[in-house]
């Protein structure tokens, strides 16, 4: 079976076919965000109310409400519905963080624990990997501290779930995805962007005949290949910082800043970008 003729998703993070957790603020929003930003699917339980510290949870995250407003009752129902969970903080665990591995333990499920004192984010992504491929997770529950009591804690996990489907596209992607035979090394993008379309629009313009159809043929779940192909490609060419870019303000409006990066702004493009091909491309296959 091929990479791109069956199951992408599970490939591609060691067999892992889905994120679960409890939806509070921190560590398990930054896994909901992470998934539903590469397109693999997501869900878990949530307390009655759907309650965080910020208030509740949108909807748009695919949680289950339980009918309690119980916290240890949740951890631990995602716990049994997971293969495995990862507890990623910083020094020794507390409060939820420290429920949550006890329950798993007891439970028997495989648990990993990181410390980001010890572990930078390219060695915990390298931890996180392994435990993937070798208890063979296919379902993901991730934990760790909300956002009142560890303010960069989703930035940190984002980044190293982001880093882990990083490590398996340098294994098993690169030879798809070819950034040389993709791009237009020759044109010439505008000095600013007034609208998103205008960006969109530029960047199809950009790539040359093999790198559209790769796109407008892509599945959802390939976003990972194009992302990892053109990410610095589209940053560095539509200037998107957070000191100097109209369009990264126009993309991040309303957002938290702290939350939403300019990587981020990339993939919201290239979505775009690829909804755009892949009607050109269906309507062509209809027209002839």
């Amino acid at each position: 079976m091929t990479r791109f003729g069956f199951n992408y998703i599970k490939d591609a993070m060691g067999l892992l076919n889905k994120i679960v957790s409890g939806g509070q603020t921190g560590a398990d929003r930054a896994a909901l965000d992470f998934a539903i930003k590469f397109n693999v699917p997501h869900g878990g339980w949530i307390t009655k109310g759907r309650r965080t510290e910020s208030g509740p949870l949108p909807d748009f995250y695919n949680l289950k409400e339980m009918d309690t407003r119980d916290y240890p009752a949740r951890t631990r129902q995602n716990i049994l519905d997971s293969d495995g969970t990862v507890i990623i903080a910083r020094g020794p665990l507390t409060g939820g963080s420290y429920l949550t591995y006890a329950f798993a333990r007891k439970t028997g499920k495989w648990v990993c624990r990181i410390n980001l004192l010890e572990q930078d984010i390219f060695e915990a992504a390298l931890i996180l990997h392994a435990f993937i491929l070798d208890q063979g997770i296919l379902v993901l529950n991730v934990a760790g501290p909300r956002a009142g009591h560890d303010p960069d804690i989703y930035y940190d996990v984002k980044s190293i779930l982001t880093a882990v489907l990083y490590l398996d596209f340098l294994e098993m992607e690169e030879d798809l995805w070819h950034a040389d035979q993709m791009i237009d090394a020759g044109f010439d993008f505008p000095k600013s962007f007034i609208s998103i379309k205008q960006a969109v629009e530029a960047l199809e313009q950009s790539l040359t005949l093999r790198g559209k159809t790769l796109i407008a043929r892509s599945q959802a779940h390939q976003m990972a290949g194009i992302y990892f192909t053109l990410l610095e490609y589209v940053r560095l060419s539509l200037k998107l910082d957070k000191k100097n870019s109209n369009l990264f303000k126009f993309l991040s409006k309303g957002r938290t800043l702290k939350e939403y990066t300019p990587e981020d702004a990339v993939m919201e493009l290239l979505k775009k970008l690829k909804t755009r091909l892949s009607k050109k491309f269906q309507f062509r296959v209809v027209s002839s």
